[in-house]
């Protein structure tokens, strides 16, 4: 399923949800990318400083892909009324 992540909590939080549902620890994350539990626990939580080079590595062990799209603009509030 598609999911839209605009902040770094967000895609943290997709990328837990994933890993969960694969069953995986972070450990075990951390094994297959070569990276401390801490650190994928830190993108987990959406901490700031990440490498762009380890989310790319995490996701592609959690077969995750990045789609680069335009934002999508929400209604505003007169159109809905």
């Amino acid at each position: 399923m598609d999911q839209i992540a605009r902040t770094t909590k967000q895609i943290g939080a997709s990328i837990r949800r994933r890993r969960r549902a694969l069953g995986l620890r972070q450990a075990d994350v951390g094994d297959k990318t070569n990276l401390r539990q801490a650190t994928i626990s830190a993108l987990e939580n959406g901490e700031p400083g990440m490498q762009l080079r380890t989310l790319v590595d995490v996701m592609a062990t959690l077969d995750l892909e990045l789609v680069i799209r335009e934002r999508s603009r929400a209604a505003d509030i007169e159109d809905v009324f």
